[in-house]
């Protein structure tokens, strides 16, 4: 097929090198600009562009997608289908209709569950058991399409970031899969029950809330490793925890039980396996400790 591939970051790779690897014709490859990162802000280009850059497929990188000129570029290519993969910019009516086989979409959840821009994230925190990957017909509302393909899988200890690239390849092979014969797939409405919506993570919500079981914290922590990064305060120090055991233990929430930083929770206590100092590298909690003791009683925010 001629395939118009929108994406940006890492989770949409696998999708974009299985459908080279398929055999479709990549036409042209859509990603937000380059952006200014690192301590120098230097202008750095998405992991989707850099991937199809390396593949030698055209890449476009428009601000939006509203102007008349981009779409009626868009609708030149003259593509059979558009595959989406946290693209990251709303597609409007005129982008979705230029395909002849419309726009498909890889979202990374098990829809109706967690439509929106955080699926992975929430997923974790609401202690979902399964999720998933969803193949699904583009259409005006909010990742509301009918859907062509599931895929499911255990949630299990993953983090965010361990999850969300199991879920990328589980996603890129369905979408090889149905691309391979689309006739085969019927569009299925999604149902009306079980509606959530993972709404974009706010990087307060990484600052961790003692005040919760142990087990909720340590879910939290996954959530959101490696980034932003679960955090703590203590004498004005920022303390990211990236892996945490729940333990057996009690105290006033926030509060150090013993010298090896376990950390009393709302329920239960919660001792940090992986931690980093503002401006450091990650080390486990015992290196950490050696350096920076850390004695019991200690209120952490």
């Amino acid at each position: 097929m001629r395939v118009i591939f929108m994406g940006t970051p890492e989770f949409a790779v696998p999708t974009l090198t299985a459908l080279a690897a398929a055999g479709h014709e990549i036409v042209a490859t859509y990603a937000q600009p380059p952006r200014p990162a690192g301590r120098g802000k230097k202008l750095q280009s998405s992991a989707v562009q850099q991937a199809a850059e390396a593949l030698g497929i055209p890449v476009r990188t428009p601000v939006s997608l509203k102007d008349a000129e981009v779409q009626e570029a868009f609708a030149a290519l003259e593509a059979d289908v558009a595959v989406v993969a946290a693209y990251g910019l709303i597609l409007p009516q005129a982008i979705l209709a230029a395909p002849r086989l419309g726009c498909l979409n890889v979202h990374g959840s098990i829809l109706p569950r967690w439509r929106g821009a955080a699926p992975v994230q929430r997923a974790i925190l609401a202690g979902d058991a399964l999720t998933g990957v969803t193949i699904m017909q583009m259409e005006c509302g909010l990742d509301t399409g009918p859907m062509l393909a599931l895929g499911a899988m255990p949630v299990g200890s993953y983090t965010a970031g361990e999850l969300t690239t199991e879920i990328a390849e589980l996603g890129a092979g369905l979408m090889v899969q149905v691309l391979a014969d689309v006739t085969a797939f019927t569009p299925t409405p999604q149902p009306d029950e079980g509606v959530t919506y993972a709404h974009k993570i706010d990087k307060a919500e990484s600052r961790i809330d003692f005040t919760q079981s142990a087990e909720q914290v340590e879910r939290q922590v996954r959530a959101f490793a490696p980034a932003p990064g679960a955090f703590f305060e203590l004498e004005g120090e920022r303390y990211r925890v990236l892996e945490a055991d729940v333990v057996d233990g009690s105290g006033t929430p926030g509060t150090t039980v013993d010298d090896a930083l376990t950390i009393a929770c709302g329920e239960g206590a919660i001792c940090p396996l992986i931690v980093q100092r503002a401006g450091k590298p990650a080390m486990d909690t015992a290196a950490l400790l050696r350096g920076r003791g850390i004695a019991a009683g200690i209120s952490l925010a």
